[in-house]
């Protein structure tokens, strides 16, 4: 597929369906694009719909099987929109960080494919906002699917979440006051099973 260049193959690109509940035009709004007048448009659009795909086939599916609505707070970001945001402190990574994760329709340094939508599941904000337990759904997530990466924020415990080829399952947090680390390979605590630390919000959700 080219890269869309008028109204109508945008349209006809943004009907792609990625999964039974997502379509690309979903990952494709951005703030920075819609304010500063860029085309937040792969160049490479046939990997940005492989990459959107998987993530949507074997993350958001699942999770929004298990937990009810998932919530796309951003997502796909072309080049041009992240290397703005990266110059102008708009909490985006440099592009080479981002290829295979924002960045969909780029691999990253290592060839792997992969793509990052930032997510919030809306039913888990009530039990976030009263108990401040944002581990319990970062790792349900580490037990039952193949991620590469979550980074969780601290409005509405919204999160990274990253499909990749050969994925490394790491989880960090911007949350105070436990900011960093919650696993990673390595990390005593990432292996097993992590049943106990998210018993109390799957009680909840179920009640």
């Amino acid at each position: 597929m080219r890269q869309p260049t008028s109204v109508r193959a945008l349209e006809t690109f943004g009907r792609v369906r990625l999964s039974e509940s997502f379509f690309m035009r979903d990952f494709l709004f951005s703030e920075i694009a819609a304010v500063n007048g860029f085309a937040n448009i792969p160049d490479d659009p046939d990997l940005a719909i492989a990459a959107g795909r998987a993530l949507c086939q074997t993350l958001l599916e699942p999770l929004q099987e298990k937990f009810g609505r998932v919530a796309v707070r951003s997502a796909y970001r072309s080049p041009e929109v992240n290397a703005f945001g990266n110059a102008n402190k708009l909490n985006c990574a440099s592009n080479e960080r981002n290829y295979a994760g924002h960045i969909w329709d780029r691999r990253d340094a290592e060839g792997r494919m992969g793509a990052t939508a930032c997510v919030v599941v809306t039913r888990a904000i009530g039990y976030y906002d009263r108990t401040g337990d944002w581990e319990a759904l970062a790792w349900w997530i580490h037990d039952h699917l193949p991620y590469h990466a979550l980074e969780f924020f601290p409005r509405y415990a919204a999160f990274n979440i990253t499909w990749r080829e050969r994925p490394e399952r790491q989880i960090y947090s911007m949350i105070p006051p436990r900011r960093g680390w919650l696993t990673k390979p390595g990390h005593p605590n990432w292996a097993g099973r992590h049943d106990h630390a998210y018993a109390p919000l799957l009680q909840e959700l179920a009640g």
